[in-house]
């Protein structure tokens, strides 16, 4: 592709290249901003909707953009702050001037500014923005406070407390079969774990082969499980730890797999319900100790449930069949899904061919979002859905167990649905979940109470400055 340009037009195509990017990136925002103000003027009586015209606009433009609702929330927001209170970072954005990281360290230490000043706030940051693209982010949060402090200096933003940002997290590993663990907790509570994986770790006997580092691992699975003791890995048949191990408790993990890789005919992975792939040779030594139960894959043609609701043998095999929220780009665990019938029922029966999981922010913007031209589903036999948006817009997505387990796929039966849409209920917004306060609402309450924070350092600071004044001022001798 280059083999006839010069390292100094390389250069010069990076340049270039990044600008455009910048630009583009400033493009879609804009257009994103846009969408939102239409939708909003379409579905004013939304505001106090779970489903409000940010959720809507973000199941909107995730599909297109294959990306997360979550990511699509936050694009949405970044979108109207640029639009609404920030005109001239966005138009200096859509030159290529300044990068994302730019405008979103812009954008969040701004966030509390007044309306009142915002306006001439931007056209200062704009006038200089593009001058500090090399500054690291501490330095770049500094110029930017500084710019603040001039025009609001109860908007400069208060560091979170330190005992806020606790957390632990599990995310699956890039390795297959692994997971990583990482997050902030209290000193006593770390000290109290800490303690316990070395306890556990101490359980076996002497013979066990792993390392203390990863017995302390392997503790924290014991932990989870609630037992009392480390399974020893010495191969004895008389190991002093049996005794206590039979003893321990034990907790319930699901795997889905076939039956091949449990017989050791087949090396094909299982599914760790919320880890994702697990290597065969992991499966089968989870199976060694563990309760087997096939699952039941409905047969084609098969009589539908009679109720609204699901029959344990429908709910599981839905679940494992799609394992995530079905719309595009969201995948919220089936767990924390409801069950959606795609034709409403009881036009629509319940059955896998006509159900699927939605999570409940999906799930509310297509029964309810019509005003504004309305989501569409269609459901194959073979659980693929198709989407189809306000836009028309359509959107195919595939059930991810199915993916993996092509058995999961088999089509479960055409279904005899109503040959017409069926007329939604007038009043179906009466039904809508409904928020005590819009999500403007909620970012003015929190932005309020940061400011007054600040206001109150301020004048803690200024107390202090008087107090030593008082103390140590000398007047000059006359």
């Amino acid at each position: 592709m280059f083999e006839s340009v010069t390292n100094a037009q390389l250069i010069d195509f990076m340049g270039e290249e990044t600008r455009e990017e910048s630009a583009a990136m400033g493009r879609r925002l804009a257009a994103v901003g846009e969408l939102f103000a239409r939708r909003a003027r379409e579905y004013e009586e939304a505001k106090f909707f779970f489903t409000d015209v940010t959720a809507a606009v973000a199941a909107e433009i995730s599909p297109i953009q294959n990306i997360s609702h979550s990511r699509a929330v936050g694009q949405v927001h970044t979108a109207v702050t640029l639009r609404e209170r920030l005109p001239r970072i966005a138009k200096v954005f859509t030159t290529g001037m300044i990068d994302y990281r730019m405008v979103a360290t812009i954008i969040a230490r701004t966030e509390n500014v007044d309306d009142s000043v915002i306006a001439v706030l931007d056209e200062a940051l704009a006038s200089h923005a593009h001058k500090w693209m090399k500054l690291s982010g501490p330095k770049l949060r500094d110029r930017i406070d500084l710019w603040v402090t001039k025009y609001d200096p109860d908007a400069v933003r208060v560091p979170p407390k330190v005992d806020d940002r606790r957390s632990v997290m599990i995310q699956p590993s890039d390795t297959p079969g692994m997971a990583d663990i990482w997050g902030t907790i209290r000193a006593e509570d770390g000290a109290a774990l800490d303690t316990r994986l070395d306890a556990l770790a101490a359980t076996v006997c002497d013979n066990d082969p792993r390392t203390k580092e990863q017995r302390r691992a392997d503790a924290s699975g014991a932990l989870g499980r609630g037992q009392a003791t480390l399974a020893c890995e010495c191969g004895s048949a008389d190991c002093p730890a049996a005794a206590e191990r039979s003893a321990a408790s034990t907790a319930v993990i699901h795997v889905l797999a076939e039956e091949g890789t449990l017989e050791g005919t087949s090396d094909k992975p299982g599914y760790l319900q919320g880890f994702g792939i697990l290597p065969a040779e992991s499966v089968r030594d989870l199976a060694s100790s563990a309760t087997l139960k096939p699952l039941a894959v409905p047969r084609p043609g098969g009589e539908p449930d009679p109720g609204y609701r699901p029959s344990a043998k429908t709910l599981e095999f839905i679940r494992w069949r799609d394992l995530t929220c079905r719309w595009p780009g969201c995948d919220a665990p089936v767990e924390r899904c409801d069950i959606d019938h795609t034709a409403p029922w009881p036009y629509g029966p319940t059955h896998p061919s006509n159900n699927k999981p939605y999570c409940r922010t999906h799930h509310l913007i297509k029964t309810f979002l019509t005003g504004i031209g309305g989501w569409t589903d269609q459901q194959l036999p073979d659980g693929t859905i198709v989407l189809t948006a306000p836009t028309g817009h359509t959107y195919t997505t595939k059930a991810h167990g199915a993916a993996m387990f092509p058995a999961l796929g088999q089509p479960t039966g055409e279904l005899d649905l109503p040959a017409k849409a069926v007329a939604r209920d007038a009043n179906r917004w009466s039904m809508m979940p409904r928020r005590k306060q819009t999500r403007e609402q909620d970012r003015r309450d929190r932005i309020n109470a940061e400011r007054r924070e600040r206001s109150e350092l301020i004048a803690e600071e200024e107390r202090q400055r008087q107090a030593w004044l008082a103390a140590n001022y000398e007047p000059p001798p006359f």
